[in-house]
């Protein structure tokens, strides 16, 4: 296996995930949470809640607090077992570049400590959140993974030199780098010692059992008429294209678009009386919420981060089986002929018509196509690629795949 240090093992305990999110506060369908809870059913891991790329900005005061108090109230849960041999730690971190300097002697211990407790002496170190990368030389480990699933680079609000260094020492780092997307992976390749494709996966059959069986509408949107048009997810300059979606309202202005998610856009960006903010929800409601739409949407942007992401709700609007109507994106290539690709609002509008228009199609064919697509399989992808590095865990592998043993487990 190749080695960036001479005191590396092949044998590993566990897994310290840095992650790119915190436990208590997203939504745990992200790909790390998912990866890594059905990792935990077969070795020890440890999910570090996410380490920041910034420092919050003072000029927006209402996210300055919302984020400064999510923080303190991560750091007050200390390390939880949360289930199985999950555990999750929040580490007192301080982003940016005065955070940088301190990770370098004050977060190893911190994480070192948390491991030891999970039962972690010489642990895989997999890394998500850039600023993870103080520790790729630094921490004992038997491999570093690094999860490219996001172009962190391209986050308007963090310093693209501070975290362009980061990304690019642990490209330089990794025994293994992990992609979602075809096109970073390929974009990529030849600049990093040894590479995986892992796609998003999906929660399946909790999905699909939305959309068949037509989940109890959601208290919120009692009484809102039809049709419902629905967004769920991050409402973010970065990935969402707030010009095209408020055209696209203007242009229906009988149908009632719903946005499921936080939204970090300055207060006011859209009064249009036929949208509607229904706020973040925990991730076992948003089957629901896809469920109670009668088409859903990814109005995205064209940035340089949606280039290089795979969106997970893609595969869940599929698995719901409402009508998608979506931007062009290059992961999309795999699911083209499933969804309706506008470029402006006048074009969505059209399509959302469209679907709306045509008789229901059954979902079963798309259902075969996604069979393959669950999180357990993705999971299972993951751990081939981990021991196809030569890596054996230290207390033996005597458990059967994932897939296997949870056939469609939910997770929260």
């Amino acid at each position: 296996m190749p080695s960036n240090r001479p005191d590396r093992t092949t044998t590993f305990d566990g897994i310290v995930c840095l992650g790119g999110e915190d436990w208590w506060y997203h939504n745990r369908g992200h790909f790390d949470f998912q990866i890594m809870r059905r990792l935990a059913r077969r070795w020890p891991v440890l999910f570090v809640n996410s380490l920041g790329v910034r420092m919050p900005s003072l000029k927006d005061n209402r996210l300055f607090l919302q984020r400064i108090s999510r923080k303190l109230k991560s750091l007050g849960n200390g390390l939880v077992n949360v289930e199985n041999r999950f555990w999750v730690f929040s580490p007192v971190m301080v982003p940016g570049a005065a955070g940088q300097k301190l990770s370098s002697w004050a977060l190893g211990p911190q994480i070192k400590r948390a491991a030891t407790a999970a039962g972690m002496r010489n642990p895989i170190l997999w890394i998500h959140c850039p600023a993870g990368a103080v520790l790729a030389d630094s921490y004992a480990s038997a491999a570093v993974i690094l999860q490219r699933t996001d172009r962190f680079e391209a986050f308007p609000e963090a310093n693209p030199a501070i975290v362009g260094a980061q990304i690019a020492h642990l490209k330089a780092r990794a025994d293994l780098v992990v992609y979602a997307s075809p096109a970073l992976m390929a974009s990529e390749t030849g600049t990093v010692r040894a590479q995986t494709l892992v796609t998003h996966g999906v929660d399946l059959d909790t999905f699909a059992a939305a959309g068949r069986d037509g989940a109890a509408l959601p208290q919120d949107l009692a009484g809102l008429p039809r049709p419902r048009i629905g967004f769920i997810g991050g409402i973010d300059h970065h990935t969402f294209d707030p010009e095209l979606f408020l055209g696209l309202a203007r242009a229906l202005p009988h149908h009632q678009f719903v946005l499921v998610g936080g939204c970090s856009l300055p207060d006011g960006w859209c009064t249009l009386r036929n949208v509607h903010f229904a706020g973040r929800k925990p991730y076992d409601e948003v089957a629901g919420y896809m469920a109670a739409m009668d088409a859903l949407i990814m109005p995205w942007n064209h940035s340089e981060w949606i280039k290089a992401c795979n969106p997970i709700k893609l595969k869940e609007y599929l698995a719901v089986g409402r009508p998608v109507i979506t931007t062009d994106f290059p992961a999309l290539d795999p699911w083209r002929d499933l969804v309706h690709v506008a470029g402006d609002a006048a074009g969505f509008a059209r399509a959302i018509e469209t679907a709306l228009a045509a008789a229901p199609a059954p979902n079963n064919g798309v259902l075969n196509r996604l069979a393959s697509e669950t999180w357990d399989a993705k999971a299972d992808d993951v751990h081939r690629a981990l021991t196809g590095l030569g890596l054996t865990f230290a207390g033996g592998l005597t458990e059967l795949p994932i897939s296997t043993r949870h056939s469609g487990a939910r997770a929260p």
